[in-house]
């Protein structure tokens, strides 16, 4: 079983350690919590297959992959923070080809959390790391979801407790294919804060060619996904169903949580995983009623994340030996 640790620098330390002998360490981020290794150590990265790299800064990161101008602008404004790239590798990165899962592109971010900071220094390597979860279920945002779900993997050595991740949705990721500035995965960075950066619209995922659509994390049509049933757009409650509201017109149903009471899309972005899980514990298997949730900033991601998580389950396709699934935090 993993330690896990409140996350102090000596803590922080250990886990750096660990990662250099190839072991797997859990962290937070300002998204989610990640399942981070040694991402130039073919075997680490293989327990963990097809994850993402994190690196300390934009110079780092110039090391591995190849930036064009709007990627640099992109990650001047919103490095650190919740926005990942997808990027042509370099020819001469240390990079363990795995992180690639075989392509000529990698995504990679510079996160914010001062605790996913601080194990990258103490690390001294970038960091493979997708979210820390069992493949398919729901993102975790806080140390005590990681050791429920991975706590038993034999490869993780300890998980950092940092609290609850603030913004608790992961990353957005966002790609280049033919040059052209394309949203793969909506997420911590709602789409209009990139498009006014940028002084243009971005293309589509499901308009896209080439490999930084077929790479993008996150993209299985079944994703966070509690045990219990989903019915999303609901706008009454069945008696045998348990409701996930958002603001203040919640209908009364007899067991309920409101993702954000007021109707912050920023305050329900940072609880959705946090209540998907709970509200599923509570369901025991009845169906999970969810309100519509509005299609504007956050709300396009946080809607995504629903979606998926109420789509027909599906087998992944890759899967690591420790279980965990191959998505960017």
């Amino acid at each position: 079983m993993a330690e896990c640790l409140s996350a102090t620098a000596e803590a922080i330390e250990r886990a750096g350690a660990a990662i250099r002998e190839g072991k797997l360490v859990g962290f937070p981020t300002e998204t989610v919590y990640g399942l981070g290794a040694d991402a130039t150590d073919d075997k680490a990265v293989a327990s963990i297959f097809e994850a993402k790299g994190h690196v300390a800064n934009l110079d780092e990161a110039e090391k591995h992959c190849v930036f064009n101008r709007e990627a640099e602008v992109l990650a001047r404004r919103f490095w650190p923070g919740g926005l990942t790239l997808v990027l042509p590798r370099r020819e001469d990165t240390p990079l363990s080809l795995l992180v690639s899962a075989g392509l000529d592109t990698v995504a990679i971010r510079v996160p914010a959390h001062e605790t996913a900071r601080a194990l990258i220094e103490a690390a001294k390597r970038p960091l493979a790391a997708p979210s820390a979860n069992p493949s398919g279920k729901v993102s975790p945002t806080m140390a005590a979801h990681v050791m429920e779900g991975l706590g038993s993997a034999p490869q993780l050595a300890f998980v950092l407790d940092g609290g609850s991740c603030p913004l608790g949705l992961e990353s957005t990721v966002i790609g280049f294919p033919q040059g052209v500035p394309t949203l793969l995965r909506p997420g911590a960075v709602a789409r209009e804060e990139i498009e006014k950066v940028l002084g243009k619209k971005l293309m589509d995922a499901d308009a896209a060619s080439g490999e930084e659509g077929r790479a993008s994390p996150g993209q299985l049509e079944s994703h966070y996904a509690p045990g219990s049933p989903i019915r999303l757009d609901a706008r009454e409650v069945a008696e045998d169903e348990v409701l996930l509201a958002f603001g203040p017109d919640a209908p009364k149903a007899k067991t309920s949580m409101n993702l954000s009471p007021s109707g912050d899309l920023r305050e329900a972005a940072a609880n959705l995983f946090a209540m998907l899980r709970a509200i599923d514990a509570e369901a025991q298997g009845r169906r999970i009623a969810v309100m519509p949730i509005p299609m504007m900033g956050l709300g396009e991601a946080i809607n995504d994340r629903l979606k998926r998580a109420a789509a027909p389950r599906v087998r992944e396709a890759r899967q690591g030996s420790s279980g965990c699934r191959s998505s960017a935090v």
